[in-house]
């Protein structure tokens, strides 16, 4: 054919132009209908044959056919090739009859093609591929309006020379039109970054990162009106290829593009409350996931942004509570999806471990975590049940065994088997070393204790898995205790505290430690002016209506007329105030006959509303005395330990609560059943106090006074008046106490928990103390000196002081609590 003139093609790129901007406005339900009624049919039917579509596929990352396509100033010519439904007759009849029209592509440029008239719409989109490596499948041409129907010819859809027709992709009717035009508009600006001039250049991408905000500002707007459709609305941004878009520009040349590309992506990794809050950004974990899959495919996985994403998505999944957002998946597809990210990131543990310092990033540490969180929803989703697998699940030998099970359990002995590994080196170098000089390497194994927790809930997915992980802490105790004597807080760590016979005090006490706030030095200190002679009363003022946040940052203590502050003062207030509470004339507590050392709540506190706001004021007291790591020399009675725990009261345990009592029982359980049964004893279900100087009767069941105790029901009545005792008497106390405590705690739920995983000796040494001879060798060792060096002339003189022979351990114990932590 002859070629076109400038002028010429100039006025029909223009006309093409404006059909386009025409097509861009239509709404996407009008353009998937065809002029004929039964072409429209057989289109439905094509639909019908899949649940959603993408609007547009990106050609292969990496390939350079995109090349092919060029500017609208400079369309590009494609030659004809034989059509499939021409036969050779036909083909050499009409070779003289070659047509040739304009296509406008979605990339916004334009192309020549040269086809002969009885060749099919569908030869065209063939030719068409090879530059926007889309499947035939998923284009269409428009021509006037129109879809043309792939298997007719260009004929019957009256093409003409010059004629200009559209190339776009499968469209069908849809519940989020401007979505999927949003989606459209983003690909385009991507798509033209390559062939748009200087002068448009940095309005195209900052456009690329205003349409993503966009779309997600949309997706905000449907949450308000429709939540059920979000999930949907989200999908388009898949299934449109906008991911595939973005990590295509992200591998551009072209070091701009690549930052507009970095840029857009990690608006999704995180939340931003102008256009992607919280409650919309957990619903982008397919988009994120999508992401993850094409970098992983493309870049590797040891680039930076696929590393970010898979950062994301493990945080996403964790926020979520498992993955319940990556919809459409079925769970054993969101299962193969989540094995992927576990494996991978397994074996990058596997391979810190391996090295001599044994570092891991904890990025990896907290991924592998959170991948295997949703793992354990995503299987008991698949298995219709909570629990672990069962064990012939991962038996390689039963007919019902799992391939991915198997895959997944190995990865879980594997890292099983590493970790004993790890253990057994710091357990060598503490045998060989010491404790003491082992201390200074715990910088090189800071990841071991972390590991640990990850081995914990990768255990809780297979049945008989905790018991293996059990076994393992129960070898290498002695590591392990070391290891969490001087690990950092952390929430991920609480799970050693329900293997007591694995832990020591030690390890436990820094565990329970982590679960009250951790004070610093430029946090707002909660001030106090105390009168000495006031001490009980002003210091309830000032801790009892003061917002528990307040106390969580310190205290800062001055004694009215006093210049002396710091921490020995305030060691000094915590002693003093703990001996006036538990002052038996406050009527608060009453000593144990046996042990008057130890306390419990006095049953006739009650009595007074006034008493129950200072149990509240107790329980701050001594959760802020832990807190401050003051021991203020008291110790609690075992029962009132265990109510404090959530946990039940046996007789056993009242032996030193009330010693009358617990006598007083074992004889009515180990009596003659004849003489009980006389009713010798004149006993019923009732219980006789004494209140306020007055005498009253107490039923320990419904008709109580009407049921004689006899030799069948006598464990029962035993029972009753014990929890009536020790228990019920008491309840308003214990509750106030124990919100008091939770009110300091980090998280007010965890009160029961702090006191089940002690036992009653490990909280007298945190609270109490020890009254064991005080090793001032050892207390000069451990002693940070402020201000002054260990050979000053005034630190020799406080040494001498605690050394002289003369001085009683009684008298060493008073002073320590009047020394601060640092001189």
């Amino acid at each position: 054919m002859s070629s076109l003139g400038s002028g010429e093609l100039y006025a029909a790129i223009t006309r093409l132009r404006q059909r386009f901007d025409q097509h861009r406005k239509r709404k996407l339900e009008d353009y998937a209908l065809l002029s004929s009624p039964s072409a429209a049919a057989a289109d439905s039917d094509d639909d019908d044959d899949q649940d959603s579509f993408p609007l547009l596929k990106m050609h292969k990352l990496g390939s350079s056919s995109s090349s092919s396509a060029v500017s609208d100033d400079h369309p590009s010519q494609l030659r004809p090739q034989p059509s499939s439904s021409s036969s050779p007759s036909s083909s050499s009849s009409s070779s003289s009859s070659t047509l040739h029209f304009f296509v406008r592509l979605m990339s916004r440029n334009t192309v020549v093609i040269h086809a002969r008239p009885d060749d099919t719409v569908d030869s065209v989109i063939d030719q068409l591929q090879s530059i926007t490596g889309i499947p035939i499948s998923e284009q269409r041409l428009l021509y006037r309006g129109r879809q043309l129907q792939g298997e007719a010819t260009l004929a019957a859809c009256a093409v003409e020379n010059d004629a200009s027709l559209q190339l776009t992709g499968r469209l069908r009717s849809t519940k989020h039109p401007r979505a999927w035009q949003i989606a459209d508009d983003l690909i385009a600006s991507i798509c033209s970054l390559d062939t748009v001039g200087d002068d448009r250049l940095h309005a195209t991408r900052t456009n690329v990162e205003g349409l993503i905000k966009r779309f997600l500002s949309l997706t905000c707007n449907i949450f308000e009106t429709n939540r059920e459709e979000v999930a949907a609305h989200l999908e388009v941004f898949t299934l449109s290829g906008a991911p595939s878009a973005l990590v295509k520009l992200y591998l551009s040349p072209v070091h701009d593009n690549r930052l507009v590309a970095t840029n857009a992506i990690k608006i999704f990794l995180h939340p931003n409350p102008e256009f992607l809050p919280e409650y919309i950004h957990v619903q982008c974990a397919p988009i994120v996931l999508k992401f993850c899959k094409i970098l992983s495919g493309t870049v590797g996985k040891k680039d930076l942004q696929y590393i970010r994403c898979r950062s994301a998505l493990a945080s996403l999944l964790e926020t979520a509570g498992g993955p319940r957002y990556l919809t459409p998946l079925k769970p054993l597809d969101i299962i193969l999806e989540l094995l992927g990210f576990t494996s991978e990131l397994t074996k990058l543990v596997l391979s810190g471990l391996s090295e001599e310092f044994m570092c891991i990033a904890q990025t990896v540490l907290d991924d592998l975590s959170n991948f295997l969180s949703a793992m354990r929803w995503a299987i008991q989703d698949w298995m219709g049940m909570e629990g672990p697998i069962a064990r012939h699940l991962y038996n390689s030998k039963h007919p019902e065994y799992e391939d991915w099970i198997g895959s997944l359990h190995h990865l879980f002995i594997d890292l099983l088997k590493m970790v004993d590994q790890g253990l057994k080196r710091v357990e060598d170098c503490i045998n060989q070393e010491g404790l003491e000089r082992c201390e200074s390497f715990l910088t090189m194994w800071p990841d071991m204790v972390a590991v640990l927790s990850v081995a914990n809930v990768f255990a809780k997915m297979f049945e008989d898995a905790q018991q293996l992980l059990h076994a393992l802490l129960l070898v290498r105790r002695i590591p392990v205790n070391f290891l969490l004597k001087h690990a950092k807080r952390s929430d991920k760590l609480r799970w050693f505290l329900k293997y007591k016979d694995v832990t020591d005090f030690e390890a436990r006490r820094n565990l329970v430690l982590m679960l009250l706030p951790e004070w610093k030095d430029e946090d707002e200190l909660h001030e106090m002016l105390i009168d000495r002679s006031q001490l009980l009363a002003e210091s309830f003022e000032y801790i009892n209506q003061a917002d528990p946040m307040a106390l969580h940052g310190g205290l800062f203590l001055e004694f009215k007329n006093e210049e002396a502050t710091g921490p020995g003062v305030l060691r000094e207030w915590f002693c003093l105030l703990c001996q006036a509470i538990f002052n038996p004339q406050n009527v608060l507590f009453l000593p144990c006959p046996n042990d008057r050392r130890r306390f419990f709540p006095n049953p006739a506190s009650a009595v007074d509303p006034l008493h129950l706001k200072y149990f509240s004021f107790t329980g701050r007291v001594i959760a802020l005395a832990l807190m401050h790591k003051v021991q203020v020399g008291i110790a609690f009675d075992h029962v009132f330990f265990l109510q404090l725990g959530g946990k039940s009261v046996t007789l056993e345990d009242i032996k030193d609560a009330d010693p009358c009592l617990y006598i007083s029982c074992k004889q009515i359980l180990d009596m003659d059943a004849d003489l009980i049964d006389s009713d010798a004893l004149g006993l019923t279900f009732v219980r006789e106090i004494n209140e306020l100087g007055s005498r009253r009767t107490i039923e320990l069941c419904p008709k109580g006074k009407d049921i004689v105790v006899n030799s069948k029901n006598r464990e029962e009545y035993v029972n009753l008046l014990i929890q009536h005792h020790f228990v019920t008497s008491i309840s308003e106390q214990v509750t106030h106490f124990a919100q008091g405590f939770a009110d300091i705690l980090s998280n007010s739920k965890h009160h029961k928990f702090f006191f089940q995983s002690l036992d009653l000796e490990d909280f007298d040494r945190m609270i109490g103390g020890s009254d064991n001879v005080i090793n001032v060798k050892e207390w000069k060792a451990h002693t940070e000196y402020n201000g002054y060096k260990a050979k000053d002339r005034q630190i020799c003189w406080f040494w001498k002081v605690f050394d002289f022979p003369r001085l009683s351990a009684h008298i060493t114990h008073m002073l320590l609590p009047a020394v601060p932590p640092s001189i």
